[in-house]
């Protein structure tokens, strides 16, 4: 019985150390380098990690408060003196949450492309989905010249003077353009009108993250 209860507290006290650090992993944003099923070589991989685990930023987004995840995505040419941007792309998320539904919701934009990614109870299901990673379409230019990506992520509060403009965009224009019965581009429009108001800068969240330096040939 003794050996049992030793043995028991030797996991015990290696169990928790490795807890302890899951749990105050940082928020973080990634960007990777893989080959594509197609044959591109070079492809990036993006994701981002425990975006909300900002005790202030959970607790604005459960009263009312959108938020907006914008990632921006650089494909950076290494060949020469100084480095040079070759292409970027970016895109938004936006985070709410129904306090009548008790429910959060999370969509992405992407040029004229729209695209609901679900209902969810929390916020950690939404975070799962962001850590998921996934392929930008941003294509590398042919040759032999060495690049690398910069991913850039800024987690913004949408000020409470746009809400009512928020609440007529996402479930106004935003339900047809999602399910193609409207041009998406009117949706983009009135988004845009939105993101460029005042917003609550100190809750403002800026990540950058670089991939290593490869040749697409």
């Amino acid at each position: 019985m003794r050996k049992f209860l030793r043995a028991l507290l030797v996991v015990m006290a290696t169990a928790l150390p490795l807890a302890r650090a899951a749990a105050q992993e940082p928020a973080r944003v990634e960007v990777d380098i893989v080959n594509t099923a197609s044959g591109q070589r070079g492809a990036p991989t993006v994701k981002s990690v425990r975006i909300f685990s900002d005790r202030e930023i959970r607790e604005m987004l459960h009263s009312g408060f959108p938020a907006r995840l914008h990632y921006r995505l650089e494909l950076w040419g290494a060949s020469g003196f100084f480095d040079d941007l070759k292409r970027q792309l970016e895109w938004d998320v936006i985070v709410r949450y129904n306090p009548l539904k008790r429910r959060y919701t999370a969509t992405r934009i992407e040029g004229e492309k729209v695209t609901a990614l679900g209902s969810f109870d929390g916020l950690d299901p939404i975070e799962a989905e962001l850590s998921q990673a996934t392929q930008p379409a941003l294509a590398v230019p042919d040759g032999h010249d060495k690049y690398y990506y910069n991913l850039v992520l800024d987690v913004q509060m949408i000020s409470v003077s746009d809400l009512d403009e928020v609440e007529r965009w996402l479930k106004g224009d935003l339900g047809p353009a999602v399910h193609g019965a409207k041009n998406p581009g009117t949706a983009i429009g009135q988004g845009a009108k939105i993101f460029i108001t005042k917003l609550l800068g100190g809750q403002d969240k800026h990540y950058e993250a670089r991939s290593k330096v490869f040749r697409p040939r």
